[in-house]
């Protein structure tokens, strides 16, 4: 499969704050999925905290993070950005923006105080998100008769698969999503479990939430 197997996004965006000799650094952690939606959110913030003295930011965008940039915002070279990026690259999360809001505080940090007080302050933000993996997956409509709900929900919690939707018409149809690799072996346990009485459609092949 040429398809990376799977990545992490956020389910929920995410703030932290830390105050480092008196200058308070103010992280936020949000979702985006395009270039244009990241500079539209770092417009947003820099317009709410336009009084603070930085607003630096770094985003990873892309299935495979094919896509990256920083910025210091007027901090020292290297000192802001940078360091927002590897924590978002060390967390290997994508589709994410950080950005973290100094407020000076009146004493000079130096390089090395600044590094740390970014890198902590995207920590913050980071631990504060819900975080989940996009899996490339396999997504199958089960068809069955209302006689076999309880077989099919008791074989998919068995194997711990949640049903993305359901649909309770002249039949029952259960949407999931499973592994490329588990397909066969979830296909045949169903037939097994229902005892043939189930048409199972594969749809599209994608990233889902499992």
């Amino acid at each position: 499969m040429s398809e990376r197997e799977s990545y992490k996004v956020l389910i929920s965006n995410g703030t932290g704050e830390i105050v480092e000799k008196k200058s308070r650094f103010i992280a936020g952690v949000y979702k985006v999925e395009t270039v244009e939606e990241a500079e539209a959110k770092i417009a947003e913030v820099s317009k709410k905290y336009w009084d603070a003295r930085h607003n630096c930011y770094a985003f990873v965008i892309g299935e495979n993070s094919e896509i990256t940039r920083c910025s210091d915002n007027g901090e020292p070279s290297g000192t802001a950005g940078k360091p927002i990026l590897e924590v978002i690259k060390g967390s290997g999360v994508t589709n994410v923006l950080v950005i973290v809001t100094r407020y000076f505080g009146g004493v000079l940090l130096g390089t090395g105080g600044l590094v740390r007080a970014y890198t902590q302050a995207a920590q913050a933000g980071l631990s504060d998100c819900e975080i989940g993996e996009m899996v490339f997956s396999q997504k199958l409509t089960l068809k069955v008769g209302y006689n076999m709900i309880n077989n099919v929900q008791y074989y998919l919690s068995q194997n711990e698969i949640n049903i993305a939707d359901s649909r309770y018409e002249a039949d029952v149809q259960f949407d999931i999503c499973v592994r490329d690799a588990d397909k066969q072996r979830i296909c045949d346990g169903l037939i097994q479990k229902c005892e043939g009485q189930i048409e199972i459609v594969e749809g599209d092949k994608g990233y889902y939430i499992l």
